[in-house]
């Protein structure tokens, strides 16, 4: 697989389709093969790229402290190597608040803006349950404690109860012992001190907010704020699901998506 050196990191990355460039930024510790049901979705209208972030896949790891405009500024050099002028960015969770940087460093690089279960500022208990994870995985914790403990945050009730199979798989994957514990430390320390309230509404292009009811993490109360700072923003409330909605209602999503997609050309 082609790798990019972006400057602090070397991002390993995907692509596939053609046509107007569309760049997936996945959230804290996601690689690249979570999007691969949005590369097989848009591949045939669009030039869909997908890396994985720093510390996570093939990617190099986050070696130091470090935050949303260092990894925003790495993302834009990487379209540089690749030739992208501008893309429609879709940010889930953590990749939210690095293409809010994006768009807000350099502008006229984002064509559109979707933030996925995402947030501008985490409200005290989205906060409370990243610092409980980075915490557990900083004394030590094995991997599959950690999968087991705070799995549950990302699914609904009901999705946790009727998707034994499923949530097993996940459990299997963020539990995966080789995961790299300094990376993740660092990327949550560097979601925690995001905050673009104060700038976010400077966003110029489209934005389309897209949100689970039953979030805890990116919660509705985030949520809120960022509806608050971007009033011509157009919101989705996936009113069954919480933070992996992309994967609770998949149709929808994409349905939603591909209409943001078509309307913006």
């Amino acid at each position: 697989m082609p790798v990019v050196d972006a400057g602090r990191w070397k991002l390993n990355y995907v692509e596939e389709g053609s046509g107007t460039p569309l760049l997936l930024i996945h959230g804290l510790a996601g690689d690249h093969k979570a999007w691969l049901p949005q590369i097989a979705a848009f591949k045939d209208r669009h030039r869909v790229i997908a890396f994985d972030n720093p510390g996570s896949g093939l990617t190099s790891a986050v070696e130091n402290p470090t935050s949303m405009q260092e990894m925003a500024e790495d993302v834009l050099r990487f379209l540089d190597a690749l030739g992208v002028e501008s893309a429609h960015v879709v940010g889930r969770s953590m990749g939210g608040a690095i293409a809010q940087r994006m768009a807000l460093t350099a502008p006229g690089r984002v064509r559109s803006l979707v933030m996925a279960a995402s947030f501008a500022r985490l409200d005290p208990v989205g906060r409370r349950w990243l610092e409980s994870m980075r915490d557990f995985v900083a004394r030590g914790g094995s991997w599959t404690d950690w999968a087991k403990l705070f799995s549950p945050t990302f699914v609904s009730n009901a999705y946790f109860n009727t998707h034994p199979e499923v949530m097993a798989r996940i459990e299997a994957l963020i539990g995966d012992e080789s995961r790299d514990r300094r990376s993740y430390v660092n990327l949550n320390n560097a979601v925690l001190s995001a905050d673009t309230m104060d700038e976010i509404g400077r966003i110029a292009c489209p934005v389309l907010i897209m949100a689970g009811r039953h979030d805890p993490i990116c919660s509705p109360t985030a949520t809120g704020w960022m509806q608050q700072a971007l009033p011509e923003a157009e919101t989705v409330w996936f009113e069954e699901s919480s933070h992996f909605f992309l994967m609770e209602e998949a149709e929808k999503a994409t349905r939603v998506l591909a209409d943001w997609l078509a309307r913006r050309g």
